[in-house]
């Protein structure tokens, strides 16, 4: 019996053994292999406000979603600051309107009715004139009543006037320039709407993309500037593998070409399309290990990975395979 699972058990490596020449053999072997690393990019989040932290809503490790709320500022004077804006915004609006709506028909009526009235008041001012004037030559009357009756004349005259005058600003009705003036003044109070209304989104912060919370560097009460760091996060959305090629694959790593990646303890496959390849040589860096240990020069190319998962972390060794 114990012979058997010696046996057995010698197969079962043998097998083992055979599958990884297997697989190596169809990988193209070492001179189909490049070496690199994982690189995921970090995002370091702040509010573009100024304010205390109200709340906190996710801690580290956390995996968040583009969009997801992350923390919140003490809105309220925000909230103030939007309701003002709003207010004047209104006012404007209503101005405009009343200049573009024109004349109100009663207005003109009462116009009409008031001239009529400074009418009848010149035509009995005129009589009383002449009255004062003719009793003047025969001397019957002081030369204080005839300066009053041509007083009132004259009073009467410039209220026709100033009546006739209203009437004619009524019926042709605002100028082009006050209309103009009540429009832009709008526009102002509608910018200021805007940008109260950003500064009040500003107290929320989101996600820009799907990711991992790295650092929780504050806590709510703190009172924060628009510079500073609230979360780090690990951009999840792209994952990418940047690695070195010698000159004499450099034909081989073209952009858009498809490879397969694989990574030390994870018998995973990785698929990724190679997206950038820099035109300039350089020196093979220490950090990347190739099979030929001397000194050559380089092309530095990206991988962009097209299944990540969990199991690539940054920092992490990457095998390239490819084609």
């Amino acid at each position: 019996m114990q012979i058997k699972r010696s046996y057995a058990m010698a197969a079962a490596v043998l097998a083992v053994i055979i599958g990884g020449v297997w697989w190596w053999l169809a990988s193209g072997g070492p001179g189909n292999r490049l070496y690199g690393n994982v690189e995921i990019r970090q995002v370091d989040l702040a509010f573009n406000a100024q304010g205390r932290v109200a709340t906190m809503n996710v801690q580290e490790g956390d995996k968040v979603k583009q969009g997801e709320l992350l923390a919140t500022l003490d809105d309220s004077t925000y909230a103030s600051l939007l309701a003002l804006s709003t207010a004047r915004r209104e006012a404007a609006r209503a101005q405009l309107d009343l200049l573009l709506a024109g004349s109100r028909y009663e207005d003109i009526d009462a116009a009409r009715a008031a001239l009529e009235a400074a009418k009848a008041t010149l035509a009995n001012a005129k009589i009383s004139y002449a009255r004062q004037l003719g009793l003047a030559g025969r001397g019957a009357t002081p030369q204080q009543a005839l300066d009053d009756a041509r007083m009132a004349l004259d009073s009467a005259q410039a209220q026709e006037d100033g009546a006739q005058a209203r009437l004619t600003e009524l019926i042709n009705g605002p100028r082009k320039q006050d209309i103009d003036a009540a429009r832009a003044q709008y526009q102002e109070a509608a910018a200021q709407v805007q940008l109260a209304q950003t500064q009040f989104n500003n107290t929320k912060l989101v996600a820009p993309v799907n990711g991992i919370i790295m650092t929780r560097v504050v806590e709510p009460g703190t009172v924060v500037e628009p510079s500073s760091v609230i979360y780090s996060m690990a951009n999840t959305s792209e994952t990418w593998v940047r690695a070195f090629a010698p000159e004499t694959m450099l034909a081989r790593v073209a952009p858009g070409t498809k490879v397969t990646m694989t990574v030390d303890g994870s018998t995973k496959i990785y698929h990724g399309v190679i997206g950038y390849v820099s035109p300039v040589a350089e020196f093979t860096p220490k950090t990347v290990e190739t099979p030929d240990l001397r000194t050559q020069l380089v092309y530095r190319f990206r991988v962009r990975v097209t299944d990540a998962d969990d199991g690539l972390r940054q920092g992490m060794p990457v095998t390239i395979i490819l084609p």
